[in-house]
């Protein structure tokens, strides 16, 4: 296990910087002057503008400033923004509000996906497994700008069951709503991965066999056929755990949340290519880890695994 552990965290390490470099580069080669659109209309002296651009490189070559980037990682510097502020204590203000919002979109995706399609693949072909399926497809289909907003008036607005924006009422109250937004399309993908394998595994022999020895229909289900059924979900659960945390930007905008997704289109318009890169550091490892601990699920979830 250590030894694989190991090989594990090597992979990271080109995944890492390919991904680094290449949104570095993309930030390099935004048109504009990122200490004029820092600025905004204000005129800025051309002396104060080279001062800063010596001051934070802007004008060393690509390679020159992404090696001086990696530097300052491998001591666990993310860099600086452009008003002197370091962006881990950027990110130390608005990470929390992303952290709760992905965690409660990832939580209500987990739970509704997996029962929904648990219970449409015991009820197949009758009016439950249809709803499901029916409902799915919608969830897949609308929008999530769309879905934010109607959520907001009916739900918010028309209902008051949940705050409309901000998250002056804390967790869970102001993210619950959100979240159901958020999390609306992977529950949808959710429920049918489930419902497929889950379907897959009630006609293979060894429930059959276990139905044949007398266990009862709740324990068929849920040691057998569930518990094999989850390793394709568990796959994608993985993975939409980071996909949650760098993809909330329309939804935090729509609600009004403070979190990294509203900072990093800020950055971006501002082209503060040091928060971007520092952000998407953090989103890279958050999948690293992420994928690791879906590869030691499998050995759980199913014996035949074995991590060489």
């Amino acid at each position: 296990m250590g030894r694989y552990l190991a090989r594990r965290l090597l992979y990271a390490i080109p995944v890492l910087l390919a991904t680094t470099f290449l949104i570095h580069t993309l930030v390099f080669v935004l048109p504009g002057d990122p200490i004029q659109a820092l600025a905004g209309d204000r005129p800025v002296s051309p002396s104060v503008v080279a001062e800063l651009h010596r001051r934070y490189h802007l004008d060393d070559p690509l390679f020159v400033q992404y090696a001086r980037y990696l530097r300052g990682l491998l001591s666990g510097d993310l860099g600086r923004t452009f008003t002197g502020e370091p962006v881990a204590d950027a990110l130390a203000g608005h990470w929390l509000v992303t952290l709760r919002l992905g965690l409660t979109a990832w939580f209500l995706e987990t739970v509704l996906g997996i029962g929904l399609g648990t219970w449409a693949a015991l009820r197949r072909g009758r009016w439950a497994d249809r709803a499901v399926l029916g409902g799915t497809t919608l969830a897949a289909a609308v929008p999530v700008y769309i879905l934010g907003y109607l959520a907001q008036l009916v739900l918010g607005v028309r209902l008051g069951w949940f705050p409309v924006a901000g998250v002056e009422a804390g967790w869970p109250s102001a993210y619950l709503l959100p979240a159901l937004v958020l999390s609306s399309f992977g529950a949808g993908y959710v429920a049918r991965l489930t419902r497929s394998s889950v379907l897959e595994s009630l006609g293979a022999d060894y429930v059959r066999t276990a139905t044949a020895k007398g266990l009862s229909r709740r324990r068929t289900v849920v040691v057998h056929a569930l518990r094999n059924s989850l390793v394709p979900v568990v796959t994608f659960l993985g993975i939409e755990l980071g996909s949650l945390l760098a993809g909330a930007v329309v939804t935090e905008y729509i609600f009004n949340l403070p979190g990294i997704g509203q900072q990093v289109f800020q950055a971006i318009q501002l082209r503060e290519g040091p928060t971007v890169v520092g952000i998407t550091t953090v989103l890279v490892l958050v999948f690293c880890l992420a994928n690791l601990a879906v590869d030691l699920l499998y050995g759980l979830l199913d014996p035949r695994i074995r991590h060489d």
